[in-house]
C-alpha cells in the first residue's frame, strides 16, 4: 500500500475511535462531579449549585475529553523531550 492510503486508513480509524463511543454508549456512568454533588447534598440538603451547564454531553464524553487532554499533553511533553535531545545530540556532533 502507498503511504497516502495507509495514512488515510489510520486517520479514518482515529476518527471512528473518537466518534463511535459518543454515538453508541448509552446511560450515565457518573463521575467525580456527580459523586461530589451527592455528597454535598447529603451534608447540606439546602445547597443549590451556583450555575448549571450550558450543554449536557452524552455518557462518557467528559472522560473522553479528559483522556484526550491528557494524551495531547503527553504528546507535547514527548515532543519537547525529543526536540531537546535531538538539539543536544546535534550540538555534540558538531
Amino acid at each position: 500500500m502507498k503511504n497516502r492510503t495507509t495514512n488515510v486508513f489510520i486517520l479514518i480509524a482515529v476518527v471512528l475511535l473518537a466518534v463511535l463511543p459518543l454515538l453508541l454508549v448509552n446511560g450515565d456512568f457518573g463521575g467525580a462531579d456527580g459523586a461530589a454533588e451527592e455528597m454535598i447534598t447529603e451534608i447540606q440538603p439546602s445547597y443549590e449549585p451556583w450555575f448549571s451547564p450550558l450543554v449536557e454531553p452524552p455518557a462518557e464524553t467528559e472522560s473522553m475529553l479528559f483522556a484526550l487532554q491528557a494524551a495531547i499533553g503527553a504528546g507535547f511533553i514527548g515532543f519537547a523531550f525529543g526536540w531537546f535531545k535531538g538539539k543536544a545530540s546535534k550540538s555534540k556532533s558538531q
